[in-house]
This record gives C-alpha cells, structure tokens and sequence, in this order.
C-alpha cells in the first residue's frame, strides 16, 4: 500500500521527478530528459535556467527580497513604466499569480461603475468554457459546475453566454452590466480562438454601452501566440487585462493593466497584495521582458510555430484515426483527439515529449518560446512516434 503523502489530494501527478531544466528540455533525477512542450501551463516562457533571467534573480536577491508596498519599489516603477509603454495601459497593479490579476480586473471594472455613479452595476458578461482561475470569483466567472461544485452558492454577478456568439452577448446587456471578460484564445477551454471579428464585436458593444471590455491574458499573453498579447491579431485594444505566467518565466509574477478612465475609482485603500510586486518578482519580470521586447524576438516565436503548425498538419493528414484537428495561435496550440485525449497524452509522454491536457478532448502543445525550428521538429517525431503506437495497438486489438 502507497504510503499516505502529506499534500491535499487536489491532483492527480504524473509519476516524473524531474530535477532540473536546460532550455526546453526537463531532465528526471534519474537522467531521462523530456522534451518541455507543456512549460509548466504556458509559464517558463524564456525556457528552463535562462541565464539572463537567473543572473537578474541572483543579483535581486542579494540586495532585498521583500518590501511592503506601504514604501516606494523602484524596480515596480521599472516593470510598469516598460509594460505601460509597451500595451495600451496606462497603469499596473502587480500580483502573485493569474487568478490575483483576474480578480483585480473584475473589481477595477466594478469599482470603476462606482465610482461613476452606477453601483447597481456589477456584472461581468462571461463565456462558456472559459478558464480565469481557482478562487471563489474566477471559478464563478469561468461557469464551469466541475470547478464550482461543493464550494457553496455561486458568487453572483457573472452572466455567461456561448463562446463567439455577439448576439447572445448583445441580448445579456442588462442596466447592471459593468463589462465583458474573454481569453483571446480559451486554453482550458480546448485551445479555442475567437475571431478578430468577434473581438472587434466585443470592443465596438463595450464602446456603445459604456462598459469595459476585460481581457484574460494570462495563457495567451507575452508573446505566446507572436505577438506581445493575443489581441493585437484583431487590431483592438482592451480597458483592462490580466497578465501572469509567461511574465515571470516560472517566477510567480502576475499584473493586472488598464487605462487611466478604467483604473480611476481604484483610490488608496481600495485594493491591496501583501507580495505583489517584490523585488525579486520585480526583476525577474523585467529579464524577461528583455528576451521577449528584443529586436527579432516575437518574429522568431511566429516563425517556428508556423514550422510547428505545418508539422503538425500533415500529421492529422497521416493520422486522422488519431489527430481530429489542428487548433490555436503561435505557440498556443491544441491537438483534437480523435482518441481519448489521455491515451493520447500518456503515448506522447512516453515519447519523452510533454504537453497538457486541455477541455474538449485536446491536448495544448505550449512550448518555451524559445524553442528552436530543430526542437520543433524533435517535438514532431515524438508525436509521431505516438501517433503511431497508438494506430499499432488499435491494429492489435482488432486482429
């Protein structure tokens, strides 16, 4: 019998150790390395022991590792100053993670309604399928009964309609409306982009009614799809968004961003993080905000994904008893099952490549954007490998 683990059982793990990381690679205590094609859920952006991003931290921590944000953090100031040049925003508010920045976007849109003479508007316009984090008010916004069930009443306020549907969200506008929350791309949704259309839609209806339009950039952000963040495809700009993951690079970093006018009722006092925005997190934002705004950077993650993508093409091509589609943006990319996604996963997993897996039997395939064309390639083979071991036992089975 396996011995007790102290940790809460809220996961199920793989039974991979790994030790260290070099680039886009995860190498186990045993010596096995991995091809890294999950990035620990689109996080370690400029790969595994970035020198850069190491150098920035080890240097951090030898000066201050915490300071309350009762004082001035210069390195705040820094991180704010390149990301406001760099986006739409006008101001940053720095978190510890996804959901941190999620649930300061969703109170920035409420407070600004306040603030403006519209208590009784409080309500965010949501979509099925989405994803926007574990706490009590971001698992009420994603909708989805697997993660609200047992946790008691829904927190009230979020009203969802179908994913891509304009006039459903049209008909959900109510007098108590404060906004529209929507990822560019649902990742635990199944890898699934909504149109420049429909996002052109969603900024027009935001602009007509006086709500804020609220992105959750989170999984799409930072150069994951090869762009800054995802919504650049559809050349519109939000009030707010939410940023985390692939900012801090494995560091637990997230930032919520908005406009002056959006931001405008968050007064002092009237939100707050113990951690958010400490020096070593502060730091290591900034490294990788070097890799990711360098000249040729963001060209280069849109070269390789479109190596990655045509490979993975002609795969569903060779293997549609396996691969059923072909899914996403950049290196935001998702393979539709034609088999149950996890027979797929644990094939691939033994081909020493790793992905995650994703709703609507999809498996996301999100690795460091540093990944090399040649490393897409590996990745490729691996796939194929379980492709075809997966078609072998089928060929077994039925003879």
């Amino acid at each position: 019998m396996a011995e007790a683990t102290p940790l809460y059982d809220t996961y199920s793990r793989a039974p991979l150790r790994f030790e260290r990381g070099e680039g886009v690679w995860l190498i186990t205590e045993s010596g096995e390395r991995y091809l890294d094609f999950g990035a620990g859920v689109a996080v370690t952006s400029v790969g595994h022991s970035n020198p850069h991003v190491v150098g920035a931290l080890k240097e951090q921590a030898d000066k201050v590792w915490h300071l309350s944000n009762i004082y001035e953090i210069p390195g705040q100031e820094r991180l704010a100053k390149r990301l406001t040049d760099a986006t739409f925003a006008d101001k940053v508010f720095f978190t510890n993670s996804g959901a941190e920045a999620l649930e300061c976007a969703i109170k920035t849109a409420r407070r600004y309604q306040f603030s403006k003479g519209h208590p009784e508007r409080f309500h965010i316009i949501t979509f099925e399928g989405a994803f926007h984090g574990r706490t009590l008010a971001t698992i009420a916004a994603g909708g989805q009964e697997k993660y609200l069930e047992g946790f008691g009443p829904k927190a009230p306020g979020f009203d969802q309609v179908a994913f891509g549907d304009i006039e459903a969200v049209r008909a959900a506008i109510t007098e108590a409306t404060a906004g529209i929350l929507i990822e560019p791309v649902q990742g635990e949704g199944g890898v699934r982009p909504a149109t420049p259309e429909f996002m052109k839609a969603l900024r027009q209806l935001c602009d007509d009614n006086d709500l804020l339009l609220i992105l959750d950039e989170v999984q799409t952000g930072v150069g994951r799809t090869g762009k800054l963040f995802a919504h650049e495809w559809s050349g519109i700009t939000p009030d707010i968004m939410a940023v985390a993951k692939g900012i801090g690079g494995g560091f637990p970093l997230g930032a919520c961003l908005a406009t002056s006018e959006a931001a405008s009722g968050m007064k002092a006092g009237t939100h707050g993080s113990t951690y958010g925005g400490n020096p070593l997190a502060m730091a290591v934002g900034s490294a990788v905000l070097d890799i990711i705004l360098a000249d040729g950077f963001l060209q280069q993650v849109r070269d390789v994904a479109l190596v990655f993508r045509q490979g993975l093409a002609s795969l569903k091509d060779r293997y549609p008893d396996v691969i059923e589609d072909i899914r996403g943006e950049g290196l935001l990319l998702g393979i539709k099952a034609a088999v149950p996604s996890a027979e797929l996963l644990q094939a691939i997993r033994a081909a020493h490549l790793l992905g995650v897996p994703a709703g609507d039997n999809v498996i996301r395939l999100l690795p460091p954007l540093v990944v090399t064309a040649e490393e897409a390639r590996e990745g490729l083979v691996r796939i194929e490998r379980a492709a075809e071991s997966i078609r072998a036992s089928k060929v077994k089975k039925t003879a």
